[in-house]
């Protein structure tokens, strides 16, 4: 009785026994399909895919073919191992994942609106004996955010430093900072990555430090990131430097000649950032005349006289620093004409004068030519008229002439 009780108790209900082979055909299945990864390239039955890489937000297309078929469908499946399509039939109900094709030998599916979490190996698998599986590993590219330059808050005197500092994040692999002065790249210092937390993406900054001028006002300092999701240029931040310095002066007359008695005026310009704005007019060799009045920036004269000859002096002040320049007044009489308009004059006397020349040597040379070819003709009124009795005679000689008779010839100029 002991012992059929023993046998009894080693007897394994159906339904475990219905597990244990269940088990068995999976651990069979497991084997042959890691087997399946050493198959010969030759094997007809191999499934052949490829690699990809995709943008977040990109759409990226699975392609798995076989060289022949014996009637077993192929499958796609996802990092996690679940089934996405199963020959035409959708196993995974995710609206992004879409068929394109399907047939015994090709199945090809494409998945829209990557998200970072697609990253990873998928599975093309082929249910023959033993099954057969390829994998394609699909690499999701983090695009990174339009940089961010910081350290433009204040406006730089000229001599001085500042530091710019240029942000990007959400990019995978990190991406490169690069920075431009206008169109000229400059160094900056080495980039710092760092990890976002949450997700596999990063954040790289990049600083730049320059010493200013005043030729660096208003230039363009740009921010540029470089990573294979977006073309050149794309992600490029740009910021004007500004750069307070002292101006630089000039003094602009009112014409090139002044004349005495005319109103005239002298000009102050200054080019300084800021723009100045406190103007002083000095008079070298003494005080101001008395016509001469100060208008900010100009210095105007009521009459000119030629007292007013000398050396003025214009200083300009914009807050950072000063600038002065000097300008000699030479008055002129009041008939005098401008350099310009002497040449002008000077011009149209030269014109005149060769014409005037070009026509008398025509005169010459047709004189010349005249007297050269004296124009002779014969006169018919003399002809037999002396010899002849009468005055009928002498015309009918006229007409008839002698011909021992010399001809009578007029000259003509």
């Amino acid at each position: 009785m002991s012992g059929m009780r023993a046998s009894k108790n080693m007897t394994f209900p159906a339904f475990q026994r219905a597990a244990l082979r269940a088990l068995a055909a999976l651990t069979m299945l497991l084997a042959t399909s890691v087997r399946s990864n050493f198959v010969f390239d030759d094997d007809p039955f191999q499934p052949v895919t490829q690699d990809e890489t995709v943008s977040v937000g990109g759409v990226v297309t699975l392609t798995c073919s076989v060289k022949e078929n014996d009637n077993s469908s192929l499958q796609w499946s996802n990092t996690a191992q679940q089934t996405l399509y199963f020959g035409e039939k959708r196993a995974l109900r995710d609206n992004r994942i879409q068929l394109v094709k399907s047939t015994a030998t090709e199945l090809i599916i494409t998945i829209s609106e990557v998200q970072l979490s697609d990253d990873g190996e998928y599975t093309c698998s082929i249910f023959t004996m033993p099954v057969r599986t390829a994998r394609a590993t699909v690499t999701v590219l983090g695009v990174p955010g339009k940089p961010v330059i910081t350290g433009f808050e204040d406006a730089v005197q000229e001599g001085g430093e500042v530091t710019l500092t240029c942000t990007s994040s959400g990019s995978k692999p990190p991406a490169k900072l690069h920075w431009f002065r206008d169109q000229e790249e400059i160094q900056g210092r080495p980039d710092v990555v760092e990890s976002n937390p949450d997700e596999p993406t990063y954040t790289v900054t990049s600083e730049l430090t320059l010493t200013v001028t005043k030729h660096d006002n208003n230039a363009l300092i740009a921010c540029a990131v470089d990573h294979p999701s977006i073309a050149n240029g794309d992600k490029r931040t740009e910021q004007p430097l500004s750069v307070l310095f002292s101006p630089s002066v000039s003094i602009q007359p009112e014409s090139d000649l002044p004349r005495e008695g005319e109103k005239f005026f002298l000009q102050c310009l200054g080019n300084g950032n800021p723009e100045p704005t406190a103007f002083v007019w000095r008079r070298k060799d003494g005080e101001l005349p008395p016509m001469a009045k100060v208008d900010d920036a100009f210095l105007r004269f009521e009459s000119l006289n030629k007292s007013d000859n000398g050396v003025y002096e214009c200083q300009a002040d914009n807050g950072i620093g000063t600038g002065d320049v000097t300008h000699t007044l030479l008055v002129q009489d009041p008939t005098a004409m401008s350099t310009s308009s002497g040449v002008d004059h000077a011009v149209i006397g030269g014109v005149v004068a060769v014409i005037v020349f070009i026509m008398l040597c025509l005169l010459i040379v047709l004189g010349r030519y005249l007297i050269r070819h004296k124009g002779t003709y014969l006169t018919h009124e003399a002809k037999g008229s002396d010899d002849a009795p009468d005055a009928d005679t002498a015309i009918i000689n006229a007409e008839g002439g002698h011909s021992g008779v010399d001809d009578k010839k007029e000259y003509f100029i």
